[in-house]
Order: structure tokens, then C-alpha cells, then sequence
């Protein structure tokens, strides 16, 4: 099977950014959907400009993006035709339009309930993450080189989402983190790419969705990191359900932060 290739891939997604994202930063009309969550012109115009570029480099290939209606999305997940990208194309929105320099753009490529493809582009550090199945994570088209994690979970900077997880756990980690600190950026797609490069050692989210995630966790799987839900089953799904996730670039730390976790589950 032949995949796209990587370099066209981030050029196209580096050229929206370029046009359709940095002259908005942190100026730009915005609002409220059903969910709460803040949504900008920025958001729609980065997808619609994705969308119109994907179907003309590849047309096979179908798209789910986040600003499609609840009814698109389930159809798009329902008949993924020859592929599916999954694009979130600002991960980070209350980031971005707060002028907060930490957002992304997340672009993957399902095949046959399979990410086989993963960017994850960061336009404020021209930082672009990229992943292929089978083959090595990159960063900025060099093997991505990830940092040693400390020995000991308790030496280990974490990045946690408290306000996507169960009551009791937010309490323990509150009162007892087994960590020694602890940040929240606002980018799940950049935290995957963090958590992979070592930048922090270990990582959770409470409820994250399939275009969150799907780039990210791919990058993170080819640099030999671990990850699963809460409830240990793996953290993608082809379904597009929401999904929690920790994870780990290191084989020991990661499992040092899995049985702590475990043990805070009811």
C-alpha cells in the first residue's frame, strides 16, 4: 500500500497554517457551541481549506473533520470509502484565540480501521510532527529523538487534564500526586507530540476525541511509547467514540503511572 507522501502532506497543512491561521492569532471573531467549547472562523477555514486540498491530492480518500455536524461525522466514520483523514484543524482553540502560542493542527489517515499516517503540526515553533505505520516518528523530517524519562515516577514532570477526569481521581492527584509536576498546555494533539519527544514524562486525559488523538497517538506508538485508556483497553478507536488516555514514553515510568492509576479506580 502506498501512502501519501509525508513531505506533500506537511506542505499543504504548513501553507494553510501560514495563510489561514497566524494572521488570526489571537484576533479573531469567535463563539460558544452546544458543548461549550469556544469555536473561531479560524477553525472553519483551516477545514474547509484542508478539505478542498486533501480531495484534490487525493481524492479516494474521505475526510472527518471536527467541524462537521454530528451527522456528517457519523457518516463519515459509517463509510470511510478506500481512507478517511480525520483533521482537527485547530487543536487548542481557547489557545489560539486568547493569544496563548500553544495550538496545532492534527491530520491522520485511516485505512481499513487503521491510522496509518500521522502529522501534527505546531505553526508558533514550525514544529511539525509526523508519524507512518511501520516506519519512525519524525520532527521536522529528522528522527525524532526523544528525551530520557527519570527513574522514578515521583522525579516525573506530568501533564494532566483535570477537568475531563472521575471526581475521586482529580482528588487523589490533588492531594497525593505521585509526580513531581504537573502542567496543562490546551493541545491534546501537541501533548501526544510532547509526551513522545520526552518535553514531559508522563500524560492524562480524561475524554478526548478520535481527531484529538489519532495523529498524536500514532507518533507516540512509532517512538516505542506506551498508552491505553483508563479502563485499559487501547486508546484508538475506529468507532470515533471519546476516549481517555495516559501514556508514557518510557517502558518503566509508564508502568509505574498505569498501576498508580489503577489503583485509583473504583
Amino acid at each position: 500500500m502506498k501512502l501519501p507522501e509525508t513531505e506533500i502532506l506537511c506542505a499543504i497543512i504548513k501553507r494553510a497554517a501560514e495563510q489561514e491561521l497566524l494572521p488570526r492569532f489571537a484576533d479573531v471573531t469567535r463563539r460558544l457551541k452546544d458543548d461549550g467549547s469556544i469555536v473561531t472562523v479560524a477553525d472553519r477555514a483551516i477545514q474547509d481549506r484542508l478539505e478542498s486540498e486533501l480531495k484534490k491530492q487525493w481524492p479516494a480518500y474521505g475526510l472527518l473533520g471536527e467541524e462537521m455536524s454530528a451527522a456528517e461525522q457519523a457518516a463519515s466514520l459509517l463509510h470511510p470509502g478506500e481512507g478517511l483523514w480525520i483533521v482537527d484543524p485547530l487543536d487548542g482553540t481557547s489557545n489560539f484565540a486568547a493569544g496563548i502560542p500553544f495550538y496545532s493542527i492534527s491530520v491522520a489517515l485511516m485505512i481499513e480501521g487503521e491510522v496509518v499516517l500521522g502529522v501534527v503540526y505546531d505553526p508558533s515553533r514550525d514544529e511539525c510532527f509526523t508519524a507512518v505505520a511501520g516506519g519512525p516518528a519524525c520532527l521536522n523530517g529528522q528522527r525524532l529523538a526523544g528525551l530520557a524519562a527519570p527513574a522514578s515516577l515521583r522525579r516525573c514532570i506530568a501533564t494532566v487534564d483535570f477537568k475531563r477526569l472521575p471526581a475521586g481521581l482529580v482528588l487523589r492527584l490533588m492531594h497525593s500526586p505521585p509526580y513531581s509536576s504537573q502542567r496543562s498546555f490546551g493541545s491534546v494533539a501537541l501533548d501526544w507530540c510532547w509526551a513522545a519527544a520526552g518535553r514531559f514524562h508522563v500524560y492524562l486525559h480524561g475524554r478526548q476525541k478520535i481527531w484529538d488523538y489519532a495523529a498524536g497517538q500514532l507518533i507516540m506508538e512509532r517512538m516505542g511509547g506506551f498508552s491505553c485508556g483508563l479502563d485499559g483497553a487501547p486508546v484508538f478507536s475506529a468507532l470515533g467514540e471519546p476516549r481517555s488516555a495516559l501514556a508514557a514514553l518510557d517502558r518503566n515510568i509508564f508502568q509505574q503511572w498505569h498501576d498508580w492509576l489503577l489503583l485509583s479506580q473504583p
